[in-house]
């Protein structure tokens, strides 16, 4: 199995009892505070674990592959032999194994380092690619993490109808439903629902590692959930030197959680979905100890139409990407190439702003361009005490803060399994996870309602119609608090 590089990416979910902020979210009820980014690379089995790596920019990473995009001009732009002969003649000038792994659905390239046991393993490849004038970037493929939070259980949704803190959901439905608008969900993958089986289109299992992927194998058409359940210490440590998790954990299919805020059917029964006549389509992404860029960046290119190679066609090409998931990096080049396709390609991108009550801007992809960035809010209108904040968030939605009560989190879309999937169910999570699908929904009301929206021309019209935060907010929450009735108003003209 090829080992994974721990560079968190997360799922912007906070539980009440595990906030899974800085890098993966775990479902099971922890911790109320976000995880530190760890420190050491977690063994995968079979492998010792491996120091830090410090990439190429300074930031500490913990690599096991780099991401490598070449300039036009060059014959490894198009060429996968050459790449591999590039590859080889670069290990040889650094003195360490180096191999072409595959080609991502940039174009970039994806480099193996097999043996980068120690920090300057990989810098020696790296300083190798970035001394050839062919090369126009090189970046470690980090690993990302969803940020959960846990089940509380309450069984109405303030969050969509409540004149305090609430979104205003039912009142643009006389606009819009989402109907025939597609949303790709890149997360854990889903499990059967009753709210959810009608509404799942043909998804894709972008994860390439087969211990991450949790199911046996590694990319396949099946983005089912496997679970992410973990045992204790299995992701390595933080940088405080504690084991992640501090405890075993049991899966948290937040992707499931994640879809119904999204789309859960209108039936009379359960919950109900901001754009309920919405199709999803699943893309698994993150498994065991969360997820690596390099496989988001893959899925990023496939959901929003684009090609990549040994996958096949999406026929199903979504209009907006939901990601609740996050790392603490600075965005980069490779990560900013495939949202600059997806955009280029008409796909409103969604992601979270993170968990970690900081600064979006240091986080990815909440800190990159041509996406949408959430904050989080409680039910009294408040930043969430988890939300990220500042410049980089471009609006706040309900995220819900279960600390003083369960019924003050998000109610969705869940499974009573703990480690594989077993009956549906329902639960509230807390986290800009949450908040993340409020504003993916949105977006797809507002492309029902005028298909020829651009993801930029969405972006503000959301941004245009919010409202100020009925409570507080230090660091900054974008233009406020969203409003969907006053969104869909603007468009439709009352």
């Amino acid at each position: 199995m090829r080992g994974f590089t721990p560079l968190r990416i997360s799922l912007a979910v906070a539980t009440a009892a595990a906030v899974m902020g800085t890098g993966v979210a775990f479902a099971d009820g922890s911790s109320d505070t976000a995880r530190p980014a760890e420190t050491t690379r977690p063994a995968a089995p079979g492998r010792a674990a491996a120091p830090a790596t410090t990439d190429v920019t300074g930031a500490t990473e913990l690599v096991q592959g780099l991401i490598v995009g070449y300039k036009s001009r060059a014959e490894e732009a198009g060429s996968n032999t050459a790449v591999a002969k590039d590859a080889r003649a670069k290990a040889d000038k650094a003195g360490e194994p180096a191999s072409f792994e595959r080609r991502l659905g940039t174009g970039a390239a994806l480099v193996d380092l097999p043996e980068a046991d120690e920090a300057q393993d990989a810098q020696k490849v790296a300083a190798a690619f970035l001394a050839d004038p062919d090369v126009a970037y090189v970046v470690p493929d980090r690993r990302v993490y969803a940020t959960a939070v846990d089940p509380a259980e309450y069984s109405y949704q303030w969050d969509l109808y409540e004149s305090t803190a609430g979104m205003n959901v039912p009142s643009a439905w006389k606009g819009a439903t989402g109907k025939g608008v597609t949303v790709a969900v890149l997360d854990t993958g889903i499990t059967r629902h009753t709210e959810l089986n009608s509404k799942v289109l043909p998804g894709y299992d972008f994860i390439s590692n087969t211990w991450t992927a949790n199911d046996g194998g590694g990319r396949d058409d099946d983005p089912s959930d496997a679970g992410d359940w973990l045992k204790k210490g299995e992701c390595g440590k933080d940088k405080y030197g504690n084991p992640v998790p501090s405890g075993d954990r049991n899966s948290s299919w937040h992707g499931t959680h994640v879809a119904g805020t999204i789309a859960a059917a209108a039936n009379g029964s359960g919950v109900v979905g901001v754009a309920h006549e919405a199709s999803i389509l699943p893309v698994r992404v993150l498994g065991r100890c969360g997820g690596s860029t390099s496989d988001i960046i893959d899925a990023i290119t496939w959901a929003s139409g684009g090609t990549v190679s040994g996958v096949p066609a999406n026929k199903n090409r979504a209009a907006v990407i939901n990601m609740s998931l996050g790392g603490e990096f600075a965005c980069d080049q490779a990560y900013n190439a495939a949202l600059k396709g997806a955009a280029d390609r008409g796909t409103t991108v969604v992601v979270s702003a993170g968990n970690d009550n900081a600064d979006a801007a240091s986080y990815s992809p909440a800190g990159c361009a041509n996406v949408v960035t959430v904050a989080a809010s409680d039910r009294e209108g408040n930043r969430a005490v988890y939300s990220n904040y500042g410049k980089a968030v471009d609006v706040t939605a309900p995220g819900g803060e279960t600390g003083v009560r369960a019924a003050d989190g998000i109610w969705s879309t869940l499974n009573k399994g703990t480690k594989s999937p077993g009956d549906a169910s329902y639960a509230s999570y807390q986290g800009t996870s949450m908040a993340a699908p409020h504003i993916a929904g949105l977006a797809a009301l507002l492309k029902q309602k005028d298909p020829s929206l651009t993801p930029a021309r969405i972006e503000q019209t959301i941004k245009d119609n919010t409202r100020a935060l009925p409570g507080t907010c230090s660091g900054g929450c974008g233009a406020g608090l969203s409003d969907a009735d006053k969104t869909l108003t603007a468009v439709t003209g009352g």
